[in-house]
């Protein structure tokens, strides 16, 4: 976790906010919060397009299946 100060905080809010993380908040070299970023909001496909890497291939497979039955039923 990256320490910062309050300071630096309250001047890089915004470039903060976007690179997400969690970060420690020292005044007058005493840590005095933890701050962690809001989740980003996403669409499902940005959220799930690695998860392919990290699937058993049967898994995905599986996956496959189930979107294509879903499709079918939908018509």
């Amino acid at each position: 976790m990256k320490t910062i100060t309050a300071t630096e905080l309250a001047r890089n809010l915004d470039r903060l906010a976007q690179k997400g993380g969690e970060f420690a908040i020292q005044r007058i070299s005493r840590i005095v919060a933890r701050l962690t970023a809001a989740a980003v909001e996403q669409t499902a496909l940005e959220a799930m397009a690695d998860m392919y890497r990290t699937l058993p291939e049967d898994a995905a497979a599986g996956w496959e299946a189930d979107i294509r039955r879903q499709r079918l039923k939908d018509f």
